[in-house]
């Protein structure tokens, strides 16, 4: 089964980590990353720009809206996430608690991922 852990965390206190904290917690994410993905579980890993970059196409009433930034205001933003290759619920949490180990704060959101289409591979 396919799981999508989404990473939420505050926005704020992320940018304001100097370069140091955010290569030291990306190297601490890598080592989970490679073992992940030399046991053929890890899919798809992205960090989402900040939201600041973000466009929104609202679509209430007739015609679509397109505004500048997220979706929502809230007091985490999701930052980005992880597809993983899970035989269970408990074992993409153990993965979701070791992210969390590694990267401190935040908020992990684990879901079940139902793949519509495969699409093909991205540059």
């Amino acid at each position: 089964m396919l799981y999508a852990i989404l990473c939420y965390h505050d926005e704020a206190v992320v940018g304001a980590w100097s370069k140091e904290e955010d290569a030291a917690v990306m190297g601490r994410l890598a080592i989970v990353q490679q073992r992940l993905a030399g046991e053929g579980r890890l899919g798809p890993v992205a960090r989402l720009m900040p939201t600041t970059t973000a466009t929104t196409l609202r679509k209430d009433g007739e015609a679509p809206v397109v505004i500048d930034g997220p979706f929502a205001e809230t007091k985490e933003q999701l930052l980005g996430f992880y597809v993983v290759d899970s035989a269970s619920l408990e074992e993409a949490l153990e993965i979701a608690q070791e992210l969390g180990r590694a990267n401190p704060g935040g908020t992990y959101e684990i879901r079940p991922v139902l793949v519509l289409h495969p699409g093909k591979a991205m540059k």
